[in-house]
């Protein structure tokens, strides 16, 4: 297929536009559209097609709301690295979302899968992770185009998230997602419009 500059713009403007959410509306996403960002996860590449993501769904309030004092906890003990006016701005931070987003979802990476047989990792076993983290991009994307926010919260005890949730011992957490429709949308971080830090451009570099 051969894409036009209408596609290259389009992309742009999606680029542009994903935010990390942290405010969220409570209405439910309709089941169909979880179905087809289930779907677009399966589109993403992976390390020998190994396709190591292990998504799930955490719907029991009990669960959640154990996952909550998990990130609270963490929450007031990343205070301790800072102090002053970053302090206070740290504790003003609305690092989660999640006590109002509708969907949520822990995701892990399989570091044993069957599929791909060990190709193109004998070398860099992290290559695992880093498929996991491209398939929640290829999520984050799709998400976003279907109007739905997504919100990655790493204020997290990661053990705490495996065994509150009982997975099997070879699934490593990549990430707790929060997913649903945002209560605003603005194309500046959220961390750069409260003053954390400025979301200057990365350079590259030449040899």
């Amino acid at each position: 297929m051969q894409f036009t500059p209408e596609h290259a713009q389009a992309l742009d403007q999606i680029l542009t536009w994903r935010r990390d959410i942290r405010h969220f509306h409570t209405d439910p996403v309709p089941e169909p559209v979880l179905d087809e960002l289930a779907q677009a996860m399966e589109w993403a590449p992976s390390v020998g097609n190994s396709r190591p993501w292990r998504v799930v769904r955490v719907d029991d309030p009990a669960t959640r709301a154990r996952l909550l004092a998990n990130y609270e906890s963490a929450r007031d003990a990343g205070a301790a690295v800072y102090d002053g006016d970053d302090l206070a701005l740290y504790k003003q931070l609305k690092l989660s979302g999640m006590a109002e987003a509708p969907v949520q979802l822990a995701v892990f990476t399989d570091t044993e899968p069957q599929a791909g047989r060990g190709l193109g990792r004998q070398t860099m076993p992290e290559t695992l992770a880093y498929s996991t983290v491209v398939a929640i991009h290829t999520l984050w994307l799709a998400a976003h185009v279907r109007n739905l926010g997504v919100g990655w919260v790493s204020v997290l005890d990661p053990q705490a998230v495996t065994d509150t949730l009982d997975v099997p011992a070879h699934w490593q957490f990549t990430a707790y997602l929060c997913l649903g429709y945002p209560a605003y949308e603005d194309d500046r971080p959220e961390l750069e419009r409260r003053g954390w830090q400025a979301n200057t451009p990365t350079p590259w570099t030449r040899r």
